[in-house]
C-alpha cells in the first residue's frame, strides 16, 4: 500500500515537471553530433497595440491618449513660434490698450492701442497671429508675435472670447451678449455659421480628447452647453445645481475623462464627465474661483481665486487641493497662462490694474507689475504645443 503510494507520488511529480516545462514554453532536444543539450524559448507574444484615438476629421493625431497636454512640455516650441520673442500680452478692458511685458525684466516694453473693451488675447490655430478680442468695439485686432506690431482690425460682432476647432477649420466666436456661437473662417474671420443659444453669457470652453465636442460655460444664466464640433450644433444643455452660479473657465483633465468648470459665485470647480454630460459635482476651492491653468508636467492645475487673492494648486491624481498660495497684500488674480519653461504663472489683477508673476514651485510672488485699467485675459507667448485651441492659450 505504501509502495503504491510512493510510485503514484513519483509519477505525479514527473507529470508535474513535464507540465511545468510545457507551460514555460521550452523545447529540449539532444544533438547527436555534439552531445550538447539546448533549450529553445518560445516567442513571447507582443502586447496589444493601443488603439489610436479616432479624432475629429482633419485634426492632428492625439499624441498620448492618457495625456491631452503631451505636446505642452517645457520649452517644446513649434518651429512656427520658436523665433518669436517671449512676451506677456495684457488686454486692459477699460484703457482699450494691450500692455506688452518682457518676462525677463518684468517691464512694459510697448503699449498697443486697440478697440473698445479688449477682453482676451488669443493665439490663432496656426499660432502665427494673436487676436485681441475688442468686445464692445466689435473688432478683432491682429498682432504679429514676431514683430509685436498690430495690424488692421477685422470687424467681428461681440467677440467676448475666441476659440478654434481642433482641425483648424473654424474659429468660434463666443458672442456673449448676442447669445450666439459664431463659426468663422480662421484667417479672414468671415462668418460661416451662426448657432443661436438659449443660455446667456457664453464665454469659456474646452474640447474633448478626440475634438468631437466642446463644453461651453454660460456665465450669466449659470448653464453649460455641449456642442458637436463637426455638426456645429448644441447637443446638450444643463443648469448648474447652485443658485446664482456664474461659471467661468473650462479645462479638460489630462486623461480626457473629466471637465472642470470654475465658478466665481459657487467658490469652486464643477467636475463632470463630458462624454455623458452628467450632473456635475462641486469641488470647493476658494472665493471667486476663476481661471484654470495646467502645469507643464500635466500633474497639477493652478486655479486663480479672484475674490480672495489666492491661487490653489489642484493635484489631478490625488483629486484635491494640495497647496494654496496667497499673494502679498492681496489682489484679484484672474486670467493668464504658464511660461514656456513652466516655471512662472502669469495672471492679470482684474480690479487692481496690475499683473502677477508667481513661481510655480514655491508660490512666491516674483513680480507685481502696474498696467492699464481692468486687465483681463492675458496671453503668455509663445508657449509649447502643435496648435492652439484659443482662449489665452490652450495648446495640444
Amino acid at each position: 500500500m505504501h509502495r503504491h503510494v510512493k510510485h503514484t507520488l513519483a509519477a505525479s511529480a514527473v507529470l508535474t515537471a513535464l507540465t511545468v516545462l510545457a507551460a514555460c514554453g521550452t523545447e529540449t532536444r539532444d544533438h547527436a553530433s555534439t552531445g550538447h543539450r539546448t533549450t529553445k524559448a518560445a516567442a513571447v507574444p507582443a502586447p496589444p497595440k493601443k488603439k489610436p484615438v479616432q479624432g475629429l476629421p482633419g485634426m492632428p493625431p492625439v499624441l498620448n491618449p492618457k495625456d491631452v497636454y503631451a505636446a505642452d512640455r517645457p520649452g517644446k516650441l513649434s518651429p512656427a513660434v520658436k523665433d518669436f520673442p517671449s512676451r506677456v500680452y495684457v488686454p486692459n478692458t477699460e484703457s482699450d490698450t494691450v500692455s506688452v511685458i518682457d518676462p525677463r525684466t518684468y517691464e512694459i516694453v510697448e503699449t498697443i492701442r486697440v478697440g473698445r473693451q479688449p477682453q482676451h488675447v488669443v493665439p490663432s490655430w496656426d499660432m502665427k497671429t494673436l487676436w485681441v478680442n475688442n468686445n464692445r468695439g466689435h473688432t478683432l485686432t491682429p498682432i504679429d508675435p514676431k514683430t509685436g506690431k498690430a495690424g488692421k482690425p477685422v470687424e467681428v460682432h461681440d467677440p467676448y472670447n475666441l476659440y478654434f476647432t481642433p482641425n483648424g477649420k473654424y474659429a468660434v466666436v463666443m458672442a456673449s451678449l448676442d447669445r450666439e456661437l459664431v463659426f468663422r473662417d480662421p484667417h479672414t474671420m468671415d462668418r460661416k455659421k451662426t448657432v443661436p443659444v438659449t443660455c446667456y453669457g457664453v464665454n469659456h470652453a474646452d474640447f474633448s480628447l478626440d475634438g468631437k465636442y466642446f463644453i461651453v460655460s454660460c456665465e450669466f444664466s449659470g448653464e453649460l452647453l455641449k456642442v458637436d464640433t463637426e455638426k456645429m450644433k448644441v447637443v446638450g444643455q444643463q443648469k448648474l445645481p447652485f443658485d446664482g452660479a456664474m461659471p467661468q473657465d473650462v479645462k479638460i483633465s489630462p486623461d480626457g475623462k473629466r471637465f472642470y468648470v470654475a465658478d466665481m459665485m459657487a467658490d469652486g470647480m464643477w467636475v463632470l464627465d463630458g462624454d455623458k454630460f452628467d450632473e456635475p459635482a462641486l469641488l470647493p476651492i476658494g472665493k471667486g474661483t476663476h481661471g484654470l491653468y495646467v502645469s507643464r508636467d500635466s500633474r497639477e492645475m493652478y486655479v486663480s481665486n479672484r475674490g480672495e487673492g489666492t491661487i490653489s494648486v489642484w493635484d489631478f491624481a490625488q483629486n484635491k487641493v494640495t497647496r494654496k498660495w496667497h499673494l502679498p497684500d492681496g489682489g484679484s488674480p484672474d486670467m493668464g497662462g504658464v511660461s514656456a519653461d513652466g516655471k512662472v504663472l502669469w495672471l492679470s489683477g482684474r480690479y487692481d490694474a496690475e499683473v502677477y508673476a508667481v513661481d510655480t514651485r514655491t508660490g512666491e510672488q516674483l513680480a507685481r507689475i502696474p498696467v492699464g485699467s481692468g486687465p483681463h485675459g492675458l496671453a503668455v507667448y509663445p508657449q509649447p504645443g502643435r496648435y492652439s485651441l484659443g482662449h489665452t492659450g490652450i495648446f495640444r
